[in-house]
């Protein structure tokens, strides 16, 4: 049986997909942004020039290796490092076939094989199936060590050439079972999201197949074709019918999933379109949490949201009254005539009664009315009725993708939700329910820019064991560690406020929370993620704020950077000048930016001296202090203009020399206008970091050692010899 926590649904074009024709194969032989890269957080594979298909990604934690399908490629990636010691299988179409897809009309490009479907067949093999140039073919794909090869495979796709014919299909080597063919009433025009196999009980032949898709029907009134997210349901050991239903579900039902907000006019916005699903597991395998992303279906307002659904609602309506309608074009009602033994959608099961060994051995009346009356009369309502996460602003960026990781903290468990944008990025988010106003919070941990090119996020798979997301786009496969709780710093107050569920404060620094027993030794640990309440946890703890000196020429742009570790802060500017403490309120010259105190043009009254400060959750947290000292700026012009006027002086040309002759001593004039002396340590510090690394560059330039042309350079080449970044603080 294949089972599985999340699989994409992915089109196979051509015929139907059989896997009578196996081919052995194994793998064998050729072993975020910067910022993200610089500090150790992220690794990213692109691919070596070969299309990726990024929806098409498969975790296999026991061999420690991603698989990922491309065009006519598929690539077995390490879990340790996405970007080293990758595998690779070339699986191209033939001549033969290309020739025949070209005869069909399509593109040359059209025609390669694109790995569509992945996933783990048993404990030694994949099932991989690719387009084949527009005749699907499925292989076997050896990644351990031989055994018995069983399983299964549920999937949906269209299965004709004009994708009129949308089914959801098992594959195995014995049967093949599928939706009923041009049946409006099963499916119609149906996107395909997800699936999962969710048992019900200890009793393996009560076993469901849950699948997430959206489809079109037709409206109440018959002229609108509305969008409405489903579940659909079927037996795992769902074998058809002996007479009727031959190689078609016996026990296929669906209803509608809802997730929507109320205005304040009392009218509902529906979030109709399924954009992803997310299965997080439970301990028992019986009760996960099922987290949908879903998108509005207006043309005028586009928003995104997300709901969760516990399966007790999805089996309650399920096991609730059928729906029945006489036309299309009629509204739904409940279904009260006598419903057949056994229930339609029931498995021939022990916890059934026992009657039925197979469902071979159900009535012609069951199979007739399961056939016609496959849709629910209740929907599926989420968790608290409402969404946990809610984006409606015009022109924000699209979710596309979504993963789910349930974190203990001090104060209970969160989950933390990683959703996918279409510009690179991946949002951090928590939501915290609070039962006592019936309210949801919303707080944003982190922004990672995953890749350093806009492009849509189309998987992100998570790893709470190795504590990493891998994700999937058209330019890459990104690795990413889920937190780098050092980055809130080593003060009590930034650690609590940042509300990070994986960090905590330890007394010396911000760090990864544990539970209590995981390690013996630990120094005490404050943390509270519900309600960051750093004035309580840190009273008395806060290290004295920063000093800078800063200066500015008159006239000319300055910033006063001041960036809060926490992204739900709201910082503050004071300016103490003569004995009085004001607050600097932004204007046309002077703006508040997520960077800093922007001037945009200087004045000698602006010198003084600044507080940075940020407020949250009542926390009053002095960041900086900056002393602001304005320069005249007919000083400044007159001494470099007075060294342009000076003749080159004599001895050994420093490396900014390439200037120009009469450039070279202009700073030299700058420092002493700001009172700093020693101008001679600063020309020998450029000199010695500057020129040496020039000239360290063009030795490096002159020396490549064999097969060096054919290597990419790593971490430590690309990195050893980047200038050092400095900020002069005078």
């Amino acid at each position: 049986m294949l089972t599985h926590n999340r699989s994409p649904f992915l089109l196979l074009q051509g015929h139907p997909v059989q896997p009578g024709h196996v081919l052995m194969k194994s793998f064998s032989g050729q072993c975020s942004s910067e910022e993200l890269w610089q500090l150790n957080r992220t690794w990213v594979f692109q691919g070596y020039g070969a299309s990726l298909q990024p929806q098409t990604m498969l975790l296999d934690e026991g061999h420690g290796r991603l698989y990922v399908g491309a065009k006519n490629t598929l690539f077995s990636l390490s879990l340790d490092r996405v970007n080293t010691h990758h595998r690779e299988i070339q699986w191209a179409s033939t001549e033969s076939q290309i020739e025949d897809c070209l005869m069909k009309g399509r593109e040359k490009p059209e025609c390669a094989n694109y790995i569509k479907v992945l996933q783990q067949y048993n404990q030694t093999h994949l099932l991989v199936c690719g387009t084949g140039a527009f005749n699907p073919l499925c292989s076997y794909v050896r990644v351990g060590h031989t055994g018995q090869v069983r399983g299964e495979l549920y999937i949906g796709l269209y299965t004709d050439y004009w994708e009129n014919d949308g089914a959801l299909c098992r594959l195995n080597n014995q049967t093949y079972s599928r939706t009923e063919r041009d049946d409006r009433q099963q499916l119609s025009e149906p996107k395909f999201v997800g699936s999962a196999i969710i048992p019900d009980n200890d009793d393996r032949d009560d076993d469901k197949v849950y699948f997430f898709f959206t489809e079109r029907e037709m409206g109440a009134e018959g002229v609108n074709k509305a969008v409405y997210t489903r579940v659909g349901r079927v037996c795992a050991n769902d074998q058809g019918g002996q007479r009727m239903l031959v190689n078609r579900w016996s026990s296929f039902l669906k209803t509608r999933l809802i997730c929507s907000v109320t205005g304040p006019n009392g009218i509902d916005t529906h979030f109709d379109e399924l954009e992803d699903v997310f299965v997080l597991k439970s301990r028992d395998g019986k009760n996960p949490e099922i987290f949908g992303l879903f998108s509005t279906t207006s043309a005028v307002f586009k928003g995104y949201a997300v709901c969760v659904y516990q399966m007790d609602d999805i089996r309650a309506a399920f096991n609730g009254p059928f729906a029945y309608r006489e036309r299309p074009e009629h509204h739904w009602t409940p279904y009260e005539d006598r419903v057949p033994y056994p229930r339609p959608g029931s498995c021939a099961s022990k916890v059934n009664g026992g009657g039925f060994s197979s469902s071979k051995e159900f009535p012609d009346e069951v199979l007739r009315f399961v056939r016609s009356h496959p849709v629910m009369y209740r929907a599926v309502l989420p968790q608290h009725r409402r969404p946990i996460l809610l984006q409606t602003e015009p022109g924000r960026r699209k979710l596309t993708q979504i993963a789910v990781d349930r974190v203990q903290a001090q104060d209970g468990h969160y989950h933390v939700l990683y959703i996918g944008t279409d510009d690179s990025v991946v949002l951090k988010v928590i939501t915290i329910y609070n039962k006592d106003t019936d309210t949801m919070e919303e707080v944003l941990l982190e922004e990672l820019q995953v890749f350093k090119v806009s492009t849509p996020i189309r998987e992100i798979i998570i790893s709470p064991k190795r504590q990493q997301l891998y994700v999937g786009s058209d330019v890459g496969v990104a690795q990413v560690r889920l937190h780098q709780c050092d980055l809130y710093g080593s003060e009590c107050a930034d650690c609590c406020l940042a509300r990070d569920p994986y960090c905590a404060w330890d007394g010396l620094t911000c760090s990864r929370y544990y539970p209590a027993g995981v390690y013996t030794k630990r120094r005490f640990r404050r943390q509270d993620v519900r309600h960051g309440n750093a004035v309580q946890l840190c009273n008395g703890l806060q290290i004295d704020a920063e000093e800078r000196l800063v200066y500015g020429v008159e006239s000319n742009s300055t910033l006063l950077e001041c960036v809060p570790r926490s992204l739900q802060a709201k910082v503050l500017w004071f300016l103490q000048k003569e004995g009085e403490k004001h607050e600097v309120r932004g204007d046309e010259r002077v703006i508040m930016t997520s960077h800093g105190l922007l001037f945009l043009r200087v004045k000698s009254s602006d010198a003084g001296a600044y507080v940075c400060q940020t407020v949250e959750h009542g926390y009053v947290h002095t960041l900086l202090r900056i002393t602001l000292r304005v320069l005249v700026g007919e000083k400044v012009e007159s001494a470099i203009h007075a060294d342009n006027g000076r003749e080159e002086t004599k001895g050994p040309a420093p490396c900014h020399s390439s200037v120009g002759p009469h450039t070279r001593m202009w700073y030299k004039e700058f420092l002493q206008l700001i009172g700093y002396g020693d101008a001679q340590r600063v020309e020998e510090y450029c000199e010695r970091v500057w020129c040496s690394d020039k000239k360290r560059k063009k030795t490096k330039r002159k020396y490549v050692p064999p097969g060096g042309e054919k290597r990419g350079k790593g971490r430590g080449e690309e990195n050893s010899h980047r200038a050092p970044r400095h900020t002069v603080d005078t």
